[in-house]
């Protein structure tokens, strides 16, 4: 079983600025990225930025510039710091992993947090 856990979330005047967290754990051989979407209301989940084991970063567009993505693959964690909020970017964000699992038949899986919600007030 593989578990991903955030933590973070909560209220912020727009402009200000929070940090996401994700651990994973569990039968994990090896996990081939990590990354942050969301899901605004009425809206569709989207991307926000991910992590490769190789370091390789990849943002949407909308939060260039503003949020830093940052973690350890290999130690599991994964990490999102948003500045400059606005409201717009209100959501519940989902860490989400791609991981080999270390029992067999060794399979690769795409993983889930349960989400945090992220409330900016303007």
């Amino acid at each position: 079983q593989v578990q991903l856990v955030e933590s973070g979330g909560g209220l912020v005047q727009a402009g200000g600025s929070l940090r996401l967290s994700c651990a994973a754990s569990g039968s994990i051989f090896r996990i081939n990225s990590m990354g942050w979407y969301r899901q605004g209301p009425g809206k569709q989940r989207e991307l926000v930025a991910d992590i490769t084991s190789g370091g390789s970063t990849n943002y949407a567009d909308s939060v260039k510039g503003r949020f830093t993505i940052s973690g350890d693959i290999t130690k599991s964690t994964v990490y999102l710091q948003m500045n400059s909020l606005k409201p717009e970017d209100t959501a519940v964000y989902y860490c989400n992993a791609v991981i080999r699992r270390s029992t067999f038949p060794y399979p690769t899986g795409n993983y889930w947090g349960q989400g945090t919600q992220v409330t900016v007030s303007s």
